[in-house]
């Protein structure tokens, strides 16, 4: 199984900034997507935005268009997610994902077969 490492997480005061990113450990990616999800306490976890492997295709949902970027650096298999103008909703836990098996740019988790562990996203009113 491809595991997963995301770094970047931390406490920010709303308005700032993070980039979070998300890797294989050990080996490049031979995927079709991958994707950021979310949760905040007490709530399921949601789908944040996903870029297709080979086309470079990136999707958001409604809530963070405009503010976050997934970005791609091919030659490290790394996905970035760049998070401008912070609220305090988009506080959680963030984890990265993989999906091996839906091309079409998968939004539901369970679509996603390989996940990190986490990082915590807190931001500050």
């Amino acid at each position: 199984q491809v595991q997963l490492v995301e770094s970047g997480g931390g406490l920010v005061q709303a308005g700032g900034s993070l980039r979070l990113s998300c890797a294989p450990s050990g080996r490049t990616f031979s995927g079709y997507a991958m994707a950021w999800f979310r949760q905040a306490p007490g709530k399921e976890r949601e789908f944040v935005g996903g870029i297709t492997w080979s086309g470079g295709r990136t999707y958001y949902t409604d809530s963070v268009k405009g503010r976050f970027t997934i970005s791609r650096d091919n030659a490290k298999s790394t996905v970035y997610l760049q998070m401008n103008s912070l609220k305090p909703e988009d506080t959680g836990v963030y984890y990265c994902a993989a999906s091996f098996t839906v091309v079409g740019g998968p939004r539901d988790g369970k679509d996603f077969g390989s996940w990190g562990q986490g990082t915590q996203v807190t931001v500050s009113s």
